[in-house]
């Protein structure tokens, strides 16, 4: 929202908030799915947090209308891993495409954000069996403890963080780093589209 306020209309991030594990009981989606519904801002991240659940995430943004572009890539980016078993939308190979697609929304008037799907570089990809099983085990563990609501996710991330002894943080970094970098050429493009 404040982006937008801003003027800026495309936005980096590490991953997208989403719908959290066994939401059918708890309610709980983030506040960021029904904010890209309503905000005419490119969101350029890894995917959703993948201690979120995917699957109903990209459910729950197909249902907004918010359209989910894959950046090289026909699978949805898991954050810590480039594949999370689920289809994008659309792929495309270059910032320039994205752009053009973003001023097209804009040109037509149409409401609301896309999520553009940045998998990490593989160099700094986590092994998908050791990231998801320092998840179940986070999630487990919060679930045993009774976390709750805003609570949750600081405290699966710090586990996390523990489980892998700094592997996951070291990732997430690199994975921003590379998201700001797209998200930049993307902006550029756009720029010169006016």
């Amino acid at each position: 929202l404040i982006a937008s306020l801003a003027g800026i209309k495309v936005f980096a991030t590490g991953g997208i908030g989403g719908v959290h594990r066994n939401a059918q009981q708890t309610f709980d989606i983030s506040a960021d799915l029904m904010e890209l519904a309503n905000t005419n801002v490119a969101v350029v991240s890894a995917g959703v947090k993948s201690i979120l659940d995917i699957g109903l995430t990209l459910e729950y943004l197909e249902t907004q209308g918010v359209p989910v572009i894959g950046y090289g890539t026909n699978d949805f980016p898991a954050f810590y891993t480039r594949k999370s078993g689920y289809s994008v939308d659309y792929n495309a190979d270059s910032t320039e495409v994205i752009a053009k697609a973003i001023k097209v929304k804009e040109d037509l008037n149409i409401k609301g954000g896309m999520v553009i799907g940045n998998p990490i570089p593989e160099e700094y990809e986590m092994d998908y069996d050791f990231i998801n099983n320092a998840i179940d085990k986070a999630v487990q563990d919060a679930e045993k403890k009774g976390i709750k609501g805003k609570n949750i996710t600081p405290f699966i991330l710090s586990e996390i963080h523990h489980i892998t002894e700094g592997k996951s943080l070291y990732s997430n970094k690199k994975l921003v780093y590379n998201n700001a970098r797209v998200a930049a050429k993307i902006a550029k493009e756009l720029c010169a589209l006016y």
